[in-house]
């Protein structure tokens, strides 16, 4: 059965924009966009290095925004784009958001790496945890 609402998971990077592109050509249903910025605690931010959680935020919108924009551009479909930007552990919230949201598919770039386990190895651990206690479909595009 074809998904009715896909997510996908973007954090800039080219594996996200492809998941992104992915996703755009093979399902013509809803497509939410999810930027997830992690909070930075306040000691990491004196001197103002670092702008607030809101400032970050807005401006990982607006990134985003872009990235959709110019992925969709790519595509022949006049279909609308929803983003939305989240702070907070990346799996966490791309989890809460699939329970929180009836989504029934989940496209993510998978991040190669060099720590821990096997698994962890092919996918990154946001990856790695999406596709293990996702309760939908989870494609991964390398």
């Amino acid at each position: 059965m074809a998904p009715s609402n896909v997510l996908v998971a973007l954090d800039g990077s080219p594996l996200a924009e492809d998941a992104l592109a992915h996703a755009l050509e093979t399902f013509e249903c809803r497509v939410t966009v999810l930027n997830v910025v992690t909070p930075i605690d306040g000691s990491m931010s004196e001197g103002g290095i670092v702008g607030a959680d809101e400032e970050r935020r807005q401006s990982a919108r607006e990134r985003t925004e872009q990235i959709v924009e110019r992925v969709s551009t790519d595509q022949d479909d006049d279909r609308t784009v929803e983003t939305v930007v989240e702070v907070g552990d990346p799996a966490e919230a791309i989890l809460s958001f699939v329970d929180e949201h009836d989504v029934d598919h989940v496209v993510i770039g998978s991040h190669g790496g060099d720590r821990g386990r096997l698994a962890r190895r092919l996918l990154g651990t946001v990856t790695t945890a999406v596709v293990g206690e996702a309760p939908v479909t989870v494609t991964v595009v390398r």
